[in-house]
């Protein structure tokens, strides 16, 4: 069946990030296969955070199980509920989770909304700014004829009521929040950037800017707690009622010194800590790992407190995890699923399409459960780490060409071929070791043998 109400942009982005070999930015409910079971849970959680609440999950799946398009796909649910959105990818050089301050940065750097991409953040702020005078003019229509100093003065009374928990909790945020509407109204316009840099975790930003505030330093780890706590409140008052944030490979941490490792462990432990408590309203916190991170003598498991918080009952077939527990596992694709992947992805292309019975007819859904099937045997056999190289393949050089050549027949003109260079290391590992006379593979013949 052809996917024709999908709009050209939509199409457009996600077909060409699975033509590079990349999980799409957007557009992932047109992919979704399997998720259908967490579905009621996790916009259940939406709605709780929506309301004041704030939910951790842990997303746990071995690599290719499709973890990253799992937190994606949430994320564009929320999105598209008003939330804003940010991804993290946890690295031992580049954001080590020991550094809070570092996590925030990223937060802030890839802050989005349903409208504005990233960075959002300077964005949401002068929404925030404006919502602030909107509200004022709202709650005494008349100060629209008092002059301007009434206004301000209103708008003045009306920041400081809201930042009052966040004064108490960390007063430099909400006094950068203040000599940024500040710098804003005067038109000074070094210093308004500077303080959205600074309230944003950028190191190095200019004295002169700091000292309008009347701030001084910059952010540390315990500090970011509190810039958190102050992000959440200005995406609430801007019409956002939450965050969805999301901390990506995390299972990098059992590669790292042994130290380092077990700050980065405690520093997760305290932020889990802080949800729990109740610090920040409005988020939705979501952690990925591998199976080894979670169970592993290098990962949560060494520090009890963590594994702890983190522990879910997985003995029991598959079909019956609970979708609400602080853990949830995803399977993974068999090849079943991977096929379903795949006819989506043709049928999603062919809405697009000029010759759309072309492609149908060409690549039918027998030559896609054949192309799967060749893919996976040139992985090892192993199915679950498949999508990636096999969506790539199915929609660079077969779509595409049945698509541009008339005369293009993927089982007579087409001999699958995986390069060693355009494999990940798990992919390659997966693969093992090569000879030259091994690159090739015709997806008949894998058929015929089986």
């Amino acid at each position: 069946m052809m996917i024709a109400e999908v709009s050209n942009r939509r199409r457009r982005d996600v077909i060409g990030a699975l033509r590079r070999g990349t999980v799409p930015e957007s557009g992932l409910d047109l992919l979704a296969v399997g998720l259908d079971r967490f579905t009621v849970a996790l916009d259940a959680e939406l709605d709780a955070v929506a309301d004041g609440g704030a939910v951790f999950k842990a997303v746990r799946g071995e690599y290719g199980a499709g973890k990253t398009f799992f937190t994606r796909h949430l994320a564009e649910r929320a999105l598209r509920r008003g939330f804003a959105a940010a991804e993290v990818q946890i690295s031992e050089t580049e954001t080590p989770l020991h550094r809070l301050e570092t996590v925030y940065r990223r937060i802030t750097e890839s802050l989005r909304t349903a409208s504005l991409p990233p960075s959002a953040f300077r964005g949401i702020l002068d929404s925030w700014l404006f919502t602030l005078e909107s509200d004022a003019l709202t709650a005494d229509p008349a100060l629209e004829h008092a002059g301007a100093g009434a206004l301000a003065d209103a708008v003045d009374g009306l920041l400081e009521r809201r930042l009052a928990e966040v004064s108490t909790r960390t007063p430099v945020f909400a006094r950068a929040l203040r000599g940024y509407r500040a710098a804003v109204v005067s038109g000074d316009g070094a210093a308004a950037d500077g303080l959205a840099a600074w309230m944003g975790g950028q190191p190095q930003v200019a004295a002169s800017a700091k000292r309008a505030a009347g701030i001084r330093g910059e952010l540390d780890h315990f500090g970011a707690f509190g810039f958190l706590q102050g992000l959440l409140t200005v995406l609430r008052d801007a019409g956002h009622p939450g965050l969805v944030l999301v901390l990506d490979e995390v299972e990098t941490l059992q590669r790292v010194r042994g130290d380092v490792r077990d700050r980065a462990l405690n520093a997760l432990r305290q932020l889990i800590d802080e949800v729990d408590a109740g610090r920040f309203p409005g988020l939705y916190l979501l952690m990925t790992g591998t199976p080894a991170f979670f169970d592993g003598p290098s990962g949560v498991s060494r520090l009890p407190p963590l594994a702890q918080r983190l522990a879910t009952d997985f003995g029991t077939d598959a079909r019956f995890d609970n979708p609400r527990a602080v853990q949830i596992r995803l399977p993974g694709f068999d090849h079943s699923s991977l096929v379903s992947l795949g006819v989506k992805v043709r049928d999603l292309y062919a809405g697009g399409s000029l010759v759309p019975e072309r492609i149908a007819d060409r690549v039918d859904d027998a030559y896609v459960s054949d192309l799967a099937t060749a893919v996976a045997g040139r992985l090892g056999g192993r199915v679950g780490i498949a999508p990636r190289i096999f969506l790539k393949k199915l929609v660079a050089d077969v779509l595409d060409r049945v698509d541009l050549f008339e005369d293009f027949a993927p089982r007579v003109n087409y001999a699958l071929t995986v390069q060693t260079g355009e494999l990940t290391d798990v992919e390659r590992v997966a693969r093992g070791p090569q000879s030259p006379d091994d690159l090739e593979l015709d997806v008949e013949a894998a058929d015929s043998d089986g």
